[in-house]
């Protein structure tokens, strides 16, 4: 099993920057890839940013390219998600999850976050 912490949501103004993380506990971090995804209520969950197990392929979301970063630490078992240039559109509840499929897709993921809120005021 795999349990995953995460943290670093709030409100925020446009225009101005999160960082969330990940912390993960259990099985061997990186053995997993990880990602982040979104989902307000009555709609379907959303892929925001993937990164494979060594860091070595990254994919983004159109919505969030050029504004966001994802980046793991596997020594410190946590991978992070660095928002900037926020828009209202942003706003959601935000999981890690960590998994050994295809990395864009949410069904390939095994092991799931609670979440955290990120609400972007304009």
């Amino acid at each position: 099993q795999v349990q995953l912490v995460e943290s670093g949501g709030g409100l925020v103004q446009a225009g101005g920057s999160l960082l969330l993380s990940c912390a993960s506990s259990g099985r061997t971090f990186s053995n997993y890839h990880m990602g982040w995804f979104r989902q307000n209520p009555g709609k379907d969950r959303e892929f925001v940013a993937a990164i494979t197990r060594s860091g070595g392929q990254i994919a983004y979301a159109d919505s969030v390219k050029g504004r966001f970063t994802i980046s793991r630490d596997n020594a410190k078992n946590t991978v992070y998600l660095q928002m900037n240039s926020l828009k209202p559109e942003d706003t959601a509840v935000y999981s890690c999850a960590a998994g050994d499929g295809y990395i864009r897709n949410g069904n390939e993921y095994r092991y799931w976050g609670q979440g955290t809120q990120v609400t972007v005021s304009s």
